[in-house]
């Protein structure tokens, strides 16, 4: 889907190039399939090939894969997933400054 959004539209072949993992053709047409029988993607014949086109945004799709993964992995917990996210030694101190003035705002918002 990824590829999709950023190009807007793309054949299994330009997919499947768009991809930063090494996939192979069929298995990339079969996850184009499986995302169309979805809902998520749609195609139009362009010669021999199909180009397919998301039929849903970004955001859309952020939520509900985020939700599977704080369901099937974090066990709902959304103070796991953050520990997790925090814990990672990438993460800088200007990086954490903002998240926490996030939270300090989202705070205030319930509090009122």
């Amino acid at each position: 889907m990824a590829v999709l959004w950023r190009d807007g539209s793309g054949t299994v072949s330009e997919v499947s190039e768009g991809l930063e993992a090494d996939i192979a053709y069929s298995t990339v047409l079969t996850m184009l399939r499986t995302l169309e029988t979805k809902g998520h993607v749609r195609h139009v014949q362009e010669g021999k090939a199909f180009r397919y086109f998301p039929e849903t945004a970004p955001e859309e799709e952020g939520g509900t894969a985020l939700d599977r993964l704080l369901s099937k992995i974090y066990q709902g917990s959304r103070e796991l997933l953050v520990t997790r996210l925090l814990a990672d030694e990438d993460v800088s101190t200007d990086e954490l400054h903002r998240i926490r003035e996030l939270l300090d705002n989202r705070i205030e918002e319930l509090e009122r």
